[in-house]
């Protein structure tokens, strides 16, 4: 039984891409209830309204890497067209594209859910500063930590020295 609100399925739906908050075509389609090749029509009608900063399309590596992240889609079920991912600006804009009253609900969901991980962050601020500060830190020492452990590995490689003579049977 999933005990999510609508918000929080929408919000577990929003990606972090190029340090932006997005959604996907196919995510949108299905919320707004309409096919994934039909909204992506409705917006290239109305291009103008969507500038780079409202909506673009994923690289291949990006698309491959959200896949794997989120283990989306088995072989074979996937597209042959990248997606498109939408920042908060281009789902706003989309409530102009997509008319219907199910796309107009959804809407308001979906922003209610982006300003909800705004707040979830606003409120973690002070924890994701000092995480940034912690791994500013790591990074410093990783060469250091590296040439600790060749150290260590070398220390408990075996050492083959020549033996002279011969053993005894014991």
């Amino acid at each position: 039984m999933d005990k999510m609100t609508p918000i929080e399925r929408i919000a577990s739906r929003i990606y972090l891409i190029r340090g932006q908050k997005v959604m996907l075509d196919r995510d949108l389609a299905e919320l707004y209830g309409v096919e994934t090749f039909n909204l992506n029509k409705a917006v290239k009608r109305n291009i103008l309204r969507f500038p780079v900063d409202f909506m673009f399309q994923l690289s291949s590596e990006e698309y491959k890497a959200l896949r794997f992240q989120i283990g989306m889609l088995e072989k074979g079920a996937h597209s042959k067209y990248l997606p498109y991912v939408f920042t908060e600006q281009g789902v706003a804009m989309l409530s102009s594209v997509l008319r219907s009253e199910r796309a107009i609900q959804m809407n308001i969901l979906i922003m209610r859910a982006f300003i909800r991980l705004k707040q979830v962050f606003a409120d973690n601020k002070e924890l994701a500063d000092k995480f940034h500060e912690l791994e500013s830190r790591v990074d410093c020492h990783d060469g250091a930590l590296a040439e600790i452990i060749d150290r260590i590995r070398e220390l408990m490689t075996p050492v083959r020295t020549n033996v002279i003579g011969f053993d005894l049977p014991k």
